[in-house]
Order: structure tokens, then C-alpha cells, then sequence
């Protein structure tokens, strides 16, 4: 532990924290490009790295560093429009930390992180921007119907051109139905002398009629 002399009345000691502290920035109304009055507040994370340029370099450093925070902050907005602003909230906080990173060290501070707390918007212009998302939002369900009835559409196409091209698909589909039935008799026409079977277990029986052109009297 080392030990300092000092002159009371000609030495001034000023203790400074070199723990993180929380910065933040209030709201204020600030133009877009596009002439839109937007609210907006930040929050800045910093430390002190050096207490000498914290200390001589600025009166107040903390006053200091949100006044250029503050500034950077109107900057950015101005600079903008309105919908980008929207889009890319999450890219205005590094944006304005890396504009101000040198401020602060030169006030012997590091900006460790600063992120957009509100952006508000008016009234008026909130109702306009949720009739839009809402616009977007049902022309997205109508688009997401449209495909799946094109895709029902086709499988129908492809399904009668294969029964077109095979019209026993169509028999073997009924005859799968019906053997998933229970509680009903299938009656289908078969040669005479052929043994019926039953399309699967517990099914009801199935009886044979004669094809067109037999009779059901015995052969002479």
C-alpha cells in the first residue's frame, strides 16, 4: 500500500467508481428523414478505465458522455427513415456505441454495451402501420390457402390420369374402403364355382352373383 502526502488546502481528492454503471438516456422526440416524429430512449452500459482523463478531461464526465450519447442518438434518427428505423432497431445501438466509443475514451470511459430502450411512434401512425402488418398478415393466410388447394387440385389430376390409365385402380380403392368397413355385406359378381374370401377378418360375408350370361340353373 503505497502512502501520498497532500496539502489540504491547495490538493483536491475526488473519488471515482470504476465499477459498471447503467446509463440511461430519456426519451426524446426526434425527426426521421421522412419528417415522422419518433420518441426514442437508450441505455448505455460504460466503466472507467482511466480516472485521471475522467477526471481532468471533462468537469463531469458522466454529463459528458450523455451529452454526446444524446446527440449520437438524434443523429442516427435523423438520418433514417421512419420504416428503416422499424426494420432495423436492433442495429441503431451498435451503431451509436461505435459513434461514441471515442468520446468516451477520451472522458477515460469504455462503452461495454447500448441498446434502444423505447421507440415510439404516434398515434395516428401506429393505427396506419397495424392496418399494414395486418394487410400483410391475411394476404399471407390467403397465399398459404391458394397453395394448398393448387396442391389438392394436382394430386386429384394425377390421381384420375392413373385411373385413366388404369381403371383397375379404381375397383382395388373401393374394394379397400369397403374391407375397412364393418357392419355391411359387399356383394360382387365372380365366376361360377369360385370360392368367396373375405376381404378380412371379422368382415361380413361376401356373396357371389352370377356374371352376366349364367344362370343360376344347373349345367345339362
Amino acid at each position: 500500500m503505497e502512502l501520498y502526502r497532500y496539502v489540504r488546502a491547495y490538493t483536491v481528492i475526488r473519488k471515482v467508481d470504476t465499477r459498471p454503471v447503467q446509463l440511461p438516456v430519456n426519451g426524446q422526440e426526434v425527426l426521421s428523414k421522412d419528417g415522422v416524429a419518433v420518441k426514442v430512449s437508450l441505455s448505455a452500459g460504460y466503466r472507467v478505465t482511466d480516472a485521471r482523463a475522467a477526471t481532468l478531461n471533462a468537469d463531469n464526465y458522466i454529463t459528458a458522455l450523455y451529452t454526446e450519447l444524446q446527440q449520437a442518438l438524434r443523429a442516427a434518427v435523423s438520418a433514417s427513415e421512419v420504416e428503416t428505423l422499424l426494420q432495423n432497431r436492433a442495429e441503431l445501438g451498435p451503431q451509436i456505441l461505435q459513434t461514441c466509443q471515442p468520446a468516451a475514451e477520451r472522458l477515460g470511459l469504455v462503452l461495454e454495451r447500448l441498446a434502444i430502450r423505447d421507440l415510439t411512434l404516434p398515434g395516428d401512425l401506429k393505427k396506419i402501420f397495424a392496418q399494414v402488418v395486418k394487410a400483410r398478415q391475411e394476404g399471407l393466410a390467403a397465399l398459404e390457402r391458394a397453395r394448398g388447394e393448387t396442391a389438392a387440385l394436382r394430386n386429384l389430376a394425377n390421381a384420375a390420369q392413373m385411373v385413366q390409365r388404369n381403371p383397375q385402380l379404381l375397383q382395388l380403392r373401393l374394394l379397400q374402403v369397403a374391407g375397412q368397413q364393418t357392419g355391411t355385406t359387399l356383394v360382387i359378381g365372380m365366376p361360377q364355382g369360385a370360392t368367396p374370401i373375405p376381404l378380412r377378418e371379422g368382415a361380413a360375408d361376401v356373396e357371389a352373383l352370377p356374371t352376366e350370361g349364367q344362370t343360376d340353373k344347373p349345367a345339362e
